[in-house]
């Protein structure tokens, strides 16, 4: 069935926003981006309060809205939200998951990216973000796998930012592949530190782009978005 309009003029402010293409703390003028996607700003308006939900975009009062800022305050809490979500769907997949799902999982764990190629960065983070909900949605739960792939939607924009700071590609191949070598050993256990052990090191990476981004870029470089403050 095709998208209805207000559905595509979602996708495509969620894929800007996602990308960082709309930084994060930037003003959303709503007349811009109808002329940009050729609609009225009606269709603009009612997707941007789809986003508001997903806490993509904020609403300001007699402003509009703006992108929602990154902090580390709202990473701290993400990622231990993360590390609850997706080691317990880890540890459901491994006892769950049929093997065709396992199979396809596995041929999927490969993927990479080229360093210092911003267009591999976005390849490689669709692919990560497939990869993550296809393990969610192998628990056979799918509320888990719907609250995972709104945090990673999150993350995404976090991860755009950072994989510049240093090469990490091989490191992150290795690890897709230990935890799909873990669930087609139905080792819930074994699949479950694995992931925690992801986690950390990802939060790590995050961590270090932002305080990098604000540092290095300034804050204008980030709409003033970025707040480094633990607080």
């Amino acid at each position: 069935m095709a998208q209805s309009l207000v559905d595509q003029v979602y996708e495509k402010i969620k894929s800007e926003i996602i990308t960082c293409t709309l930084a994060p703390g930037q003003q959303i003028a709503q007349p811009q981006l109808a002329e940009k996607f050729n609609t009225g700003v009606t269709p603009i308006r009612e997707a941007l309060q789809r986003l508001t939900q997903e806490r993509l975009v904020q609403p300001i009062p007699r402003f509009g809205y703006i992108v929602t800022p990154i902090t580390l305050a709202d990473m701290s809490e993400i990622f231990e939200l993360r590390s609850i979500l997706e080691s317990a769907a880890a540890r459901l997949a491994a006892l769950h998951a049929s093997q065709e799902q396992l199979d396809q999982l596995a041929e999927s764990a490969s993927f990479t990216y080229v360093y210092k190629d911003p267009e591999s960065y976005t390849h490689f983070l669709e692919h990560n973000t497939s990869f993550h909900q296809a393990v969610a949605i192998a628990s056979g739960n799918h509320r888990l796998a719907e609250q995972i792939s709104q945090l990673l939607d999150e993350l995404t924009r976090v991860f755009h930012l950072g994989l510049d700071l240093k090469d990490s590609a091989e490191e992150m191949r290795m690890e897709h592949q230990e935890l799909t070598a873990a669930l087609r050993q139905r080792d819930p256990a074994q699949a479950e530190q694995i992931v925690q052990a992801q986690i950390t090191r990802s939060r790590q990476r995050v961590i270090e782009a932002l305080l990098s981004v604000g540092s290095k870029r300034g804050a204008a470089a980030l709409g003033q978005a970025v707040q480094v403050s633990p607080s």
